[in-house]
């Protein structure tokens, strides 16, 4: 086995702990959950360039970009909450 076949392994760890910290009403814990997931990305391109296993690289960045919209949306977001102390 090669050693970059390993790389799935922490790539799905790093996507499952993501997607659980995606899952807070924390607007920091969110953000981490989308480094994470950027991360993930990241791990599984490279994991799928040493398999070629191109539509998972279309799909991984194709969810990076979805995952910066998702930091940036969050960070409004954030920045929102803490100006109207009602919500």
């Amino acid at each position: 086995m090669d050693w970059i076949d390993l790389l799935q392994w922490p790539a799905m760890v790093v996507t499952v702990m993501a997607a659980w910290l995606i899952g807070s009403l924390r607007p920091g814990r969110r953000t981490v959950g989308f480094w994470c997931f950027l991360l993930s990305n990241l791990l599984w391109v490279i994991w799928g360039w040493h398999a070629e296993a191109w539509a998972l690289i279309t799909l991984q960045v194709c969810l990076a970009v979805m995952n910066i919209r998702g930091v940036k949306k969050n960070d409004h977001d954030a920045s929102g909450a803490e100006a109207s102390p009602n919500t």
